[in-house]
């Protein structure tokens, strides 16, 4: 069992969702980045999700670009992004991490010379927001052969007929993105959220995570009282910019933004609890 499934079998037992951020590799610099990618696990990530920096990346909004030109200027690459995840091995053997980027890097790089790369830095997962599973197969063959989960994104646009194709050989978990459009720009209906959950779950046994539009602890307490897990990203990367244009040292932007992240885990992980007792 990977540990992506051995996760979400321990969440399930425990009766409770998943929390999952997000940060990209290398912002605002790799010291820092890596300062708080070790600790989150202590302040309760589940799994974690790693962006890989990309000069355009198309469905990411303001903030999560900013962050990529941030870490891109300070000198991270892909390679740069594994030895991230091989120096987080070293002391975390546990926590899942799934990296999220686009396809041009990985394709730069070599297909098969980055899966096996991955796999043997500890990688778990990987998420390519611009390769649908129509265009993934020498990617999903390479993935496969070194135990990557491919995991796929549906959004409120994916009809019945296109979530069968979605649904097709994804892995690890379902990404639902809440809203259309890039991340961090727009808001959700939450009685909309909750139905798509609810026929996704319908449709398919694999876990579903919940992002895009979560900014807050209510917000994200709210979706994990129906979703597997609840992915934030954009709101973690602004505490981060906001430091850095505030001039805090890295000491305190590290430690405010665990503090926000701790803030948004316990209120995922209260949320079953609190629908429990409601």
């Amino acid at each position: 069992m990977s540990r992506i499934a051995e996760r979400f079998a321990a969440l399930r037992d425990a009766g409770r969702a998943g929390f999952i951020p997000f940060i990209t590799a290398g912002d605002p610099d790799s010291e820092t980045s890596f300062a708080l990618l070790e600790r989150l696990p202590s302040v309760g990530a589940d799994l974690i999700e790693l962006g890989m920096p990309f000069s355009d990346p198309m469905a990411d909004g303001p903030a999560i670009q900013a962050s990529s030109s941030r870490a891109i200027e300070a000198g991270m690459t892909i390679a740069g992004v594994l030895d991230f995840v091989r120096r987080f091995r070293q002391r975390d053997r546990a926590t899942p991490l799934v990296l999220m980027g686009y396809f041009n890097p990985l394709h730069a790089y070599g297909v098969e010379p980055f899966a096996s790369d991955a796999a043997s830095a500890g990688v778990d997962g990987l998420i390519i927001v611009d390769l649908p599973p129509e265009e993934d197969d020498a990617l999903r063959a390479a993935a496969s052969a070194n135990g990557l989960d491919i995991i796929r994104l549906a959004t409120p646009t994916t009809d019945d007929k296109r979530l069968t194709v979605v649904l097709n050989r994804a892995s690890g978990f379902l990404y639902y993105v809440s809203v259309a459009g890039v991340t961090g720009t727009k808001s959700y209906s939450e009685d909309e959220l909750r139905f798509a959950v609810t026929r996704l779950k319908m449709q398919s046994r694999i876990p579903c995570a919940v992002g895009f539009g979560i900014k807050t602890p209510e917000q994200a307490h709210a979706v994990a009282g129906f979703a597997d897990a609840v992915v934030v990203g954009s709101a973690i990367v602004n505490r981060i910019a906001e430091g850095i244009k505030d001039k805090k040292s890295k000491v305190v932007i590290v430690e405010e933004t665990l503090e926000f992240c701790g803030e948004l885990a316990g209120s995922v992980h209260a949320a079953r609890a609190a629908t429990d007792i409601g």
